[in-house]
């Protein structure tokens, strides 16, 4: 692994934290959707990381949850998420992070999660582990759904379909000591990775929610998978189904969460996600 991809990992988090400390508490808010917020903090938190990969990384493409993509076939893409935990952020909740991820042929190699509220910053590399603020962690040892401490979060869907998303909570509900929802699933898959919770399961994500998390809980000795315990495929598909796990749990999540499944509600996403590095009519 190049230093130089470090570094440029390390300082775009720095930024990023950076814009959102700044922000924090004073943030102006327009919606994308009914449930989709988006602040100033976003585009300039977002601004400050593809600046810096665009002047020293300059061949290197990237996907950013703003609408900023660049696509030239490089091997090498970044994956940003800003802000995740927007709707935290803009009602002065201090649960929300900066994400980024680096892939190479389409496989994570670089990873970063950074909490500028608590000063954690997550870091894993192919081969290398997953640190905290610079400490090596690993998932939990927990054996059994019965005594895990689990995650989820609800999509932005949640008002169509509420019965559908809230049935998979209640069987949880009842099978574990107990559910968090956060509102930052690139918190949640990080703390899954630190040992602080022993699974985290969503629909519906993107892949710059997640790029990093994947990562981060793999390098962490964790697994992430499908909703039928398939491995994610090409980077469109990353998140769509999110189960996140110290491995040891993973088994009887997919027992909850597979005979459940139906009809999937999470098929409209993936073309919003392509739609952003589409090439332009002639």
């Amino acid at each position: 692994m190049r230093p130089e991809l470090r570094r440029v990992l390390e300082e775009a988090l720095d930024r990023a934290a950076r814009v959102l400390r700044r922000r924090f508490g004073s943030v102006s808010i327009r919606y994308k959707g009914p449930a989709n917020l988006l602040t100033q903090a976003d585009l300039e938190s977002q601004e400050a990381v593809l600046d810096l990969i665009r002047r020293r990384l300059p061949g290197h493409d990237y996907r950013a949850e703003e609408k900023a993509c660049r696509d030239t076939g490089s091997d090498y893409v970044w994956v940003i998420d800003p802000l995740d935990g927007t709707t935290n952020f803009a009602h002065g909740y201090p649960v929300a992070c900066v994400s980024i991820a680096l892939l190479r042929r389409g496989r994570p190699i670089l990873a970063g999660v950074h909490d500028p509220f608590r000063g954690e910053r997550f870091l894993a590399e192919a081969g290398g582990g997953t640190r905290l603020n610079g400490r090596p962690v690993r998932v939990s040892s927990v054996g059994s759904l019965a005594r895990s401490l689990l995650i989820t979060g609800f999509p932005y869907d949640r008002a169509e379909r509420p019965g559908f998303y809230t049935a998979f909570y209640s069987s949880f509900m009842v099978r574990c000591h107990d559910v968090r929802r956060s509102g930052s699933a690139a918190l949640d898959m990080a703390w899954v990775a630190a040992g602080r919770a022993d699974g985290f399961w969503e629909f519906n994500l993107a892949p710059w929610d997640v790029a990093a998390g994947l990562l981060l809980v793999s390098e962490a000795g964790g697994k992430v998978s499908d909703f039928r315990g398939r491995p994610w495929g090409s980077l469109s598909s990353f998140g769509r189904q999110t189960l996140a796990s110290n491995g040891r749990v993973h088994g009887a999540m997919l027992k909850v969460l597979a005979p459940r499944l139906g009809a999937p509600p999470y098929q409209k996403r993936s073309a919003k996600v392509t739609r952003f590095c589409m090439p332009k009519s002639p």
